[in-house]
């Protein structure tokens, strides 16, 4: 008899440390991809038009996870453009390869883009001027991409080389990585873009709150409107009265066929219109055909 083996792989736990819930919402990442390929478009569009060689920016991964593991996932020398966002209160991060760095340097002086002819190094004045302004465009790319993520009004501070002496976020607070894909020719470079993930989700949750606010407002309205069109439905009693009379009991014990009970309604004075003992309006009595009739006069104001 031939044993049957199970061929499905053994189920793997992943750790959860809720110390430090690192968990995008499916909406909320979902929004930030879309902001990430807007950008990744116009980022690609923006090199090859400033370097005059032919671009292509594709978003990878969109994760969300601590300052200190972003670090942890970048060279030991890299290029971190470092920009303040809403007027220092948080800062954000573009990181490139250095290598890629001076290769967009090469480019714009009008060079082949020759790459690894210059070793890997700090930029110098004229450097650091010429990819300033580059980057500068990329900021204000990253601002319209998301502008219906969060405001992105990012001002560039200075370049950074060294990420682990680069304390620029503590380094337990969650960060939004996007991880972008550089493709030059045949050559391919991994960029990323980090911002303090509280700044994009509280914009994000703010107007899901507004949505649901107006969403509600709605749903509200709606159900007023139902309820008016139903209580138009329900059927109530109308009577037309004369004014009530007062009377003692003894006269109503007295009271025998062929007696005439004196009104105090005047002949002149309409009769009331009455819902629920409520005196909506006036009418004068009349006929219509065989039948009795009232005609409406005047309302009762307030009471309508």
């Amino acid at each position: 008899m031939t044993e049957q083996r199970n061929l499905r792989p053994a189920p793997t736990v992943e750790t959860y440390d809720f110390r430090r819930p690192m968990t995008l919402a499916r909406e909320h990442s979902r929004a930030i991809e879309v902001a990430g390929d807007t950008f990744a478009r116009q980022w690609g569009t923006q090199l090859t038009s400033r370097l005059r060689v032919v671009c292509g920016v594709a978003l990878e991964s969109v994760q969300m996870i601590s300052y200190d593991e972003y670090i942890a996932t970048l060279a030991d020398q890299t290029l971190m453009a470092v920009g303040s966002v809403e007027n220092g209160r948080s800062t954000a991060v573009l990181e490139v390869p250095v290598e890629l760095a001076l290769l967009w340097i090469d480019y714009l002086l009008g060079g082949p883009g020759l790459r690894g002819v210059v070793p890997a190094r700090e930029l110098t004045e004229i450097e650091t001027a010429l990819l300033t302004d580059l980057v500068q465009s990329n900021m204000h790319d990253l601002r319209y991409a998301f502008a219906a993520v969060a405001p992105l009004d990012i001002k560039l501070g200075g370049f950074q080389y060294n990420p682990q002496f680069a304390q620029l976020v503590p380094a337990s607070e969650p960060v939004i990585v996007l991880t972008y894909t550089i493709a030059i020719g045949d050559d391919r470079d991994t960029a990323t873009f980090m911002v303090p993930a509280e700044h994009l989700l509280d914009a994000l949750r703010a107007g899901e709150a507004a949505s649901k606010s107006r969403a509600a407002d709605a749903e509200t309205e709606a159900a007023r409107a139902k309820m008016h069109a139903g209580m138009r439905e329900v059927p109530v009693e109308l009577s037309v009265q004369l004014r009530p009379l007062t009377v003692h009991p003894r006269e109503i014990l007295a009271m025998q066929v062929g007696d005439l009970i004196m009104l105090n309604h005047s002949a002149s004075r309409p009769l009331d219109v009455v819902v629920d003992d409520k005196v909506l309006a006036h009418a004068v009595a009349g006929a219509n055909g065989r039948q009795l009739a009232c005609q409406v006069v005047d309302f009762e104001e307030n009471e309508r």
